[in-house]
């Protein structure tokens, strides 16, 4: 990748570290969304890849927009209405629909604040665990703006709709305890065994078949908006293409020999 992001690989594990420490990781400027958006890309292209972790370098997991950018109109706050509009619908709102969508399960490791876009950010991952010093805030109405990124969509999703109405109507901040109790993540830890616990949970989940996490990822998000009968015949689809992968007969025939699976991706 390049200067925002720092992939590492660990078998079927990407680690995607926001790095960008000296802004607490602020998204603000287009290229950081397209780095984003690109490992997306790739990772939909490479079937080996079965688990993406984000965190953040630093301090922070990510604060969100740079307010700095917001008061000089720089970054994709520049321009005129119309020049701002285009600018969120090409550069931050594309985040949400490559991220929401990748068809891998998705870690937020929250090592610290995640404020505005970054709290948006870890709403867009399938699992978050957060640090004990982490902090949760859906703050865009404390500096007179809105969720621009699919925060009203994303954060009602995750803890429901009156829990979200008391942090995007107060921009308030919630601590990591907080989160935990409603359901914003679902582990608290110490920071120093963070990343080691997102990894661990990660190569747990990598174990499984590609194919089957790609399309029990696809039905868990596809369940959210379909009838139940819709959801039914996909999954009809769904598992008679899992029936004839060469992983699920192997699957099969390990639970029976009672022997550890050697999966292919095939």
């Amino acid at each position: 990748m390049s200067d925002f992001l720092i992939v590492e690989r660990h078998g079927g594990v990407l680690t995607a570290r926001l790095n960008s420490p000296a802004t607490r990781n602020a998204l603000t400027e287009p290229t950081q969304m397209q780095e984003l958006e690109a490992l997306c890309r790739s990772i939909r292209t490479d079937h080996s890849v079965k688990v993406l972790v984000i965190t953040g370098e630093g301090s922070a997991f990510c604060a969100g927009g740079n307010v700095k950018d917001m008061q000089s109109r720089g970054g994709i706050f520049a321009g005129s209405p119309y020049e701002v509009r285009d600018s969120y619908r090409n550069t931050i709102q594309r985040i949400p629909l490559a991220l929401y969508e990748l068809d891998v399960p998705v870690i937020a490791a929250v090592n610290g604040p995640a404020i505005g876009a970054g709290l948006d950010l870890a709403c867009m991952c399938d699992i978050r665990i957060a640090a004990e010093k982490a902090l949760f805030a859906e703050s865009f109405v404390k500096v007179g703006i809105v969720p621009g990124d699919g925060g009203a969509w994303l954060l009602p999703r995750v803890i429901g709709m009156p829990r979200a109405s008391i942090m995007a109507f107060t921009g308030d901040t919630i601590d990591a305890a907080q989160a935990l109790a409603w359901g914003l993540v679902a582990e608290v830890l110490p920071g120093a065994e963070l990343l080691a616990r997102a990894q661990a949970l990660a190569q747990r989940i990598a174990a499984n078949p590609a194919h089957a996490l790609r399309l029990t990822k696809r039905l868990l998000r596809e369940g959210q908006h379909m009838r139940l009968d819709s959801l039914l015949e996909l999954s009809a689809a769904f598992q008679a293409l899992s029936h004839h992968t060469d992983d699920h007969h192997e699957a099969v025939n390990a639970f029976l020999d009672k022997r550890a699976p050697h999966f292919t991706g095939r």
